[in-house]
C-alpha cells in the first residue's frame, strides 16, 4: 500500500530514535532496506568524523532524497538476506558507517554496522514474540 505525503511528511518529522525504530520495524517487517545509488554505487554522507551509508525504511522516503546533487541516484532495495550476508562486512571492512533513516534536514542517526545488525535482530526477537 502506498503511503501518502502527509504520512511521508509525518514520519519524516518523527525524532531520530523514533526514525530508527520505524526503519527497524519496516526492514523487518518487508525484510528490505532502501539506499540510493546511481551508476558509479551507493550515495554517501559525511559526518565530521565518518562516512556514511543512508539508509530509509521504504522506496518513497529514499525516492525524497533524490534532488538537487543526488538527482541522477535511484532508490535501490536490498534483501534483509543480502544485507546480513553481504553489506554488513562489506561496510565494516570499507569503514564506513550508517546514517539511519536522515531526514530532510540531514539528521539521522549514525550506527556502524555490528550496532545496526544487533538492533535488527532484536527487533526480530521482537516481532517474532507477536
Amino acid at each position: 500500500m502506498p503511503i501518502s505525503t502527509e504520512q511521508l511528511d509525518t514520519i519524516e518529522k518523527y525524532d531520530d530514535e523514533k526514525r530508527v525504530n520505524y526503519l527497524l520495524q519496516q526492514v523487518i517487517s518487508n525484510k528490505e532496506i532502501w539506499i540510493l545509488a546511481d551508476e558509479h554505487g551507493c550515495m554517501m554522507l559525511n559526518t565530521d568524523d565518518e562516512d556514511c551509508v543512508p539508509v530509509w525504511p521504504n522506496e518513497a522516503f529514499a525516492q525524497r532524497w533524490a534532488t538537487g546533487e543526488w538527482h541522477a541516484c535511484k532508490p535501490q532495495s536490498i534483501s534483509l538476506d543480502k544485507w546480513y550476508s553481504r553489506w554488513s562486512l562489506g561496510l565494516t571492512d570499507d569503514e564506513l558507517a550508517l546514517v539511519v533513516f536522515p531526514n530532510q534536514d540531514n539528521q539521522g542517526l549514525v550506527l556502524f554496522p555490528e550496532e545496526f545488525e544487533q538492533a535488527l535482530l532484536k527487533e526480530t526477537k521482537k516481532q517474532n514474540r507477536k
